[in-house]
């Protein structure tokens, strides 16, 4: 190990004659003065070196000294000298140029701690006073916080275990004098002392958090097997600030750029899935829906957090062709949401519906036939997409509503788009018929929606499970 140095025997010393500092004695006068404390007992040499080598000078009193008798390693204590415990710190973003504080997360570190060495520390206060009623005043004020111990604390670092520990009185020597009164009977010395159960810490291991976002494979793939050069060696990005054959990089980061794209899978945090409902997110955990607050995914994934500038990434197991993104924000009221702003230019084009009119990929309105009266709308070319059956083979009377000129009725199914072409409604797009994952954009409300597996939703809408959506966070 390199040379480490750390004070820490240093700051109890500093804590301890914290304790015993800035205690006042008051005189014969009235006046008051604060009890001076330094570290080092009262040695001859000490002493003489006060007294400037003159017998005739007297060390100044009152005052008091700290200093060290014994330092034991305190066996009753010792646990697994192989311990380690880790602890995940997530500091808060921080504008330099401000000097200011910002309202997002910064940087991550894992910081790794050794279980630390317990000893024992003992320690004497010595109280040089020139007559008992200032010894008194000084004991008086000390003994009292003593009952039997005093709490310290030597650091105020949240990660560091072994910053609090207790100050233990142990004993008090009232006097150095005896009887007979010796020859240096000027300055009385009372004594205190303390036991303090320490611990020295050696260095700990801080490592900058990270997660995979991202994995290449071409599981999905089984025609394929060869890896292409620039995917398989990102080692050699990692010391390189270009860009290298394989991937690009625009303002949302680096990502891979090959013809093996599509075969890419994202590895979500703890197995999470996201549904879809219009412009909101939630989280799918154990089957149950929006039971997950969205910062812990935040808190996990390496950047920041920003509202309206950090994207969510979706590929539907449906159409793996295409993804969809948007920038997010949580909902203030509700952290379990997450509101999306689409950017409607990732979304797939419509598909081409076409009829005896002309091919158009829009609809121009999405009805209940149970409920209503096509009359007001009805148009040349108007296309309406049917929410429920409407028209009966068996019927003996048509619905004027949705009468033909020939005096026929329409015969159609939920889920149909039907046509009107200026004298009959026609069937453009028959869903019992059509297997493939048709798109179109409801002019009406501009919103898009896709046909899947019997059903219409909006075209980002549904389940996107572990390995379909990723998070890009801003940094």
């Amino acid at each position: 190990m390199q040379h480490f140095y750390d004070g820490q025997v240093r700051r109890y010393i500093t804590q301890l004659m914290r304790i015993v500092s800035n205690f006042p004695v008051k005189d014969g006068k009235g006046s008051t003065k604060e009890v001076p404390v330094m570290y080092g007992d009262l040695t001859r040499q000490v002493a003489n070196i006060i007294r400037e080598n003159s017998e005739n000078k007297l060390p100044s009193a009152p005052r008091m000294s700290v200093y060290i008798t014994a330092l034991e390693l305190d066996k009753d204590r010792l646990t697994d000298a192989s311990y380690t415990r880790s602890v995940n710190i997530r500091e808060r973003a921080y504008d330099d140029l401000n000097q200011e504080y910002l309202n997002f997360q910064g940087p991550n570190y894992t910081v790794e701690r050794l279980i630390p060495t317990p000893y024992m520390m003992r320690a004497n206060v010595d109280i040089w006073t020139s007559n008992t009623d200032q010894k008194l005043q000084i004991l008086e004020q000390i003994l009292v916080l003593f009952n039997p111990s005093l709490e310290i604390q030597t650091t105020d670092n949240f990660i560091d275990w072994t910053s609090i520990t207790v100050v233990n009185l142990e004993s008090v020597q009232w006097s150095n004098r005896s009887v007979p009164v010796g020859v240096d009977s000027e300055i009385d010395i009372a004594t205190l002392t303390f036991s303090v159960p320490i611990y020295i810490s050696p260095p700990v291991k801080v490592k900058k958090m990270g997660v995979i976002t991202n994995v290449i494979t071409s599981m999905f793939d089984e025609n394929r097997g060869t890896i292409e050069t620039g995917v398989s060696t990102p080692e050699v990005n990692a010391y390189d600030d270009y860009t290298q054959s394989g991937i690009t990089e625009n303002e949302f980061g680096r990502r891979p750029a090959t013809d093996l794209t599509d075969q890419m899978a994202n590895v979500n945090y703890k197995g999470y899935g996201v549904y879809i409902e219009g412009f909101t997110a939630k989280l799918i955990a154990n089957g149950i829906v929006g039971g997950i607050n969205w910062n812990e995914i935040f808190e996990a994934l390496p950047g920041n957090y920003l509202a309206d500038v950090s994207r969510i990434y979706l590929t539907s197991i449906d159409d793996s062709n295409n993804t969809v993104t948007g920038t997010i924000s949580v909902n203030p009221f509700d952290p379990k949401a997450l509101q999306i702003n689409w950017d409607t230019d990732s979304f797939p084009s419509d598909s081409i519906i076409t009829s005896s009119l002309g091919d158009r990929t829009s609809i121009d309105y999405i009805i209940d036939p149970t409920r209503f009266n096509p009359e007001g709308v009805r148009s040349s070319g108007v296309r309406l997409l049917l929410l429920d059956d409407v028209g009966n083979e068996d019927a003996q009377e048509v619905s004027k509503a949705w009468r033909n000129t020939d005096g026929s009725g329409l015969i159609a199914s939920g889920n149909d788009i039907v046509e009107w072409d200026g004298s009959k409604w026609n069937i453009v797009f028959d869903a019992s018929a059509t297997t493939d994952i048709t798109y179109t954009t409801n002019l009406n409300t501009g919103v898009q929606y896709r046909y899947s597996n019997g059903s219409w939703l909006m075209s980002v809408e549904g389940d996107y499970p572990v390995g379909t959506w990723r998070i890009d966070l801003y940094g």
